[in-house]
């Protein structure tokens, strides 16, 4: 009789991957991250459990999109106050902050909460080709 097994801390070990995102689609390559974040790549997956590798992003600013995102998707904040609320679009975003595009498209996809929030960290994204994780011997993926 077949027993299911359950990770623990203990038993995980982690990884860091980086991923180019040099003229890759935005939510495909999001959707690429956060299952590496989540850890649904490894067989020892277990849902309510951080393990998950570390992963980092490179060439941010240089990301694409399909169709007329860039002038229809609009990201919206509410402060909370009368008249607070900000809407930018994609385009604007990407001028402005290139990074936060792909962590918020990568956010979106994990699960909200305590263990979202500590799996989010695990994601690094920079703007260009210069990263201060090289001692970690990052494994290169390509993007699907």
């Amino acid at each position: 009789m077949q027993k299911t097994t359950l990770a623990k801390k203990k038993d995980i070990k982690r990884a860091w991957y980086i991923i180019d995102a040099r003229n890759k689609i935005l939510g495909r390559l999001a959707v690429q991250a956060a299952v590496i974040l989540k850890g649904k790549h490894k067989p020892l997956f277990t849902a309510n459990v951080d393990c998950g590798d570390n992963v980092i992003v490179i060439n941010a600013a240089k990301i694409k999109v399909t169709g007329r995102k860039l002038e229809q998707k609009v990201y919206r904040r509410y402060s909370g106050y009368p008249g607070g609320l900000r809407e930018v679009t994609l385009s604007d975003m990407l001028r402005r902050r290139p990074a936060e595009v792909i962590r918020l498209a990568v956010r979106r996809m994990l699960p909200s909460g305590p263990l979202g929030k500590e799996i989010f960290r695990k994601l690094k994204v920079y703007i260009d080709e210069k990263h201060p994780h090289s001692s970690a011997k990052p494994i290169v993926l390509e993007a699907k």
